[in-house]
């Protein structure tokens, strides 16, 4: 009998590492990190300890006592093992097939840094490269090593990176075919002067999956390109996998039909998203587009600055839109630049080369060091180089894509005359608020004129990457699964209050608890 395990994505937003099984096949949908876990135990300065590869996570939750899925070489000491299998929630699994990566957001991937390196990811093209890219242009950490690995060893009694040992790369399964020979190419190089990378097999993704079931997958529009949902044939009938996914945005097509490739096979299971669950609201990217052009219009002779989502290429594209239309020049930081460049390696159609296309910059903070990936970079884009003191001369001339995080560089670029445009989600914890609070100061205390952090709007500047409750009850009721489970929500009740009379039946899952099919 098939059986789901819950090892996150129950009763939160997020996290989702859920288990199917059936006879042989072993299979994740996704493996993410749980926010609601780690903001109980650590903060921005309090972290899990390196050194001691799993034993922190483990000792808080945040990851499942699953023996047998995780990196040996994380494991802290000889006898590690040994000492969780007293503990109730601990498993011992002989092989995972894969994990089907939904798309490329932290609580759908992040905790997949810490399993075995031959663990096969299946995936699309741009989910892919998108998840290289991110990594190449991060700080090296133990927590972002989802496409490869720097390997560890025991030393003075507690976990080092291998000096000069070559980067693991993990498989990758490709949803969409097989990868161009300039992605392929990209999806293989060491961002790393000082380490190669050790590739790891790399081919199309195939109709089957595990010891023989079938696999389907469908492009989904969401706020991160390359998204997918999932479905698997099990001895039950099709588990479907809803991922992350909307209906409002410039993709949304391919959400709908999406749904109706689902309502098709008929599942007997849906795993379907509620993040939104009873929130109504319907704004959408075109009309943040309608409202951000329109203050642009009215910032002439200012600079303006652009704040959404990290990898929100669709936000980002949206301004670089507003900036040609209105004579400006979109001027983005390096690390969007490269993760342009690995987008239009995998989907030249959904992402633009900035090389050719006209009305991009790309904006030099001042550094003493760049990274190896910055270099080669800016040594192919040297006309496109932009500092402060190039826009400090021509602020009309350009919108920023900045963030709470690059904030500071408003020191070297006042005094100018500037009006600041937050196109990203309202603060939902404690820790958002304070962080919007200290980028209202920054801007209050250079004169910066503020739309959307907190002001009303006649229109909205942001719209989510989610589907609205009443979308996803009209969602479930087209595909029409014999069974309902909600997952990354924290109102599963609200499916179950909505679809009382469909004769749908509604499962709230629970963690560590196996729901058979």
């Amino acid at each position: 009998m098939p059986e789901l395990h819950f090892y996150g994505g129950s009763n939160e937003i997020g996290g989702n590492k859920i288990l199917l099984e059936d006879g042989l096949t072993r299979l994740f949908f996704d493996f993410g990190v749980s926010f609601k876990v780690r903001g109980k135990y650590f903060e921005e300065f309090l972290n899990p300890r390196a050194g001691y590869g799993l034993n922190d996570y483990f000792q808080t939750g945040m990851l499942p006592l699953l023996h047998g899925i995780y990196r040996p070489d994380l494991e802290p000491d000889a006898g590690f093992w040994e000492r969780w299998q007293a503990k109730g929630q601990y498993r011992a699994l002989d092989h995972v097939d894969g994990v089907l990566l939904s798309h490329a957001h932290v609580d759908h991937t992040g905790s997949v840094s810490f399993l075995c390196p031959d663990i096969p990811l299946y995936t699309t093209a741009l989910t892919a490269l998108i998840s290289k890219a991110i990594q190449d242009s991060a700080p090296s950490d133990m927590e972002r090593e989802l496409v490869y690995a720097v390997p560890r060893e025991r030393k003075d009694g507690v976990l080092q990176s291998q000096r000069g040992a070559a980067l693991q790369q993990r498989p990758l399964r490709v949803l969409d075919g097989p990868l161009s020979l300039e992605a392929e190419r990209f999806w293989h190089e060491s961002p790393q002067a000082t380490r190669s990378m050790e590739v790891a097999p790399l081919a199309p993704a195939g109709d089957t999956i595990g010891a023989g079931n079938k696999l389907r997958w469908f492009p989904v529009d969401h706020s991160i390109y390359g998204a997918a949902a999932f479905a698997v044939e099990t001895s039950a009938g099709w588990v479907a996998y809803t991922g992350d996914l909307r209906l409002h945005g410039k993709r949304g097509e391919q959400s709908r039909q999406a749904v109706a490739a689902m309502a098709a096979i008929q599942p007997t299971v849906l795993l379907c998203e509620g993040t939104r669950g009873a929130d109504g609201t319907d704004a959408t990217e075109e009309g943040v587009q309608d409202t951000a052009l329109e203050i642009v219009q009215q910032a002439a002779g200012k600079l303006v600055f652009a704040d959404f989502g990290p990898r929100n290429v669709e936000r980002l594209l949206i301004f670089h839109e507003i900036a040609q239309a209105t004579g400006r020049r979109l001027a983005v930081l390096n690390k969007d630049a490269y993760l342009l460049k690995a987008m239009h390696y995998a989907a030249p159609e959904e992402a633009p080369d900035i090389s050719t296309v006209p009305g991009f910059a790309l904006y030099q903070k001042g550094r003493a060091r760049l990274s190896g990936w910055e270099k080669q970079l800016l040594e192919r884009h040297t006309t496109l180089l932009a500092d402060a003191a190039e826009v400090r001369r021509n602020p009309g001339d350009y919108i920023l894509c900045f963030s709470f995080w690059d904030i500071n560089e408003l020191a070297s670029l006042a005094p100018v005359p500037a009006v600041y445009i937050y196109s990203s989600s309202e603060a939902f914890d404690e820790e958002m608020r304070i962080d919007q609070g200290r980028l209202r100061n920054w801007l209050e205390h250079f004169g910066v004129e503020i739309h959307g952090l907190g002001e009303t709007q006649d229109s909205p500047l942001h719209a989510s990457g989610h589907a609205s409750g009443n979308e996803l009850i009209d969602i479930i009721r087209q595909v029409r699964p014999q069974t309902l489970v909600p997952i990354h929500t924290q109102n599963p009740q609200f499916f179950s209050d909505s679809l009382a009379n469909d004769g749908i039946e509604v499962i709230l899952p629970a963690l560590e608890r196996p729901l058979h099919i």
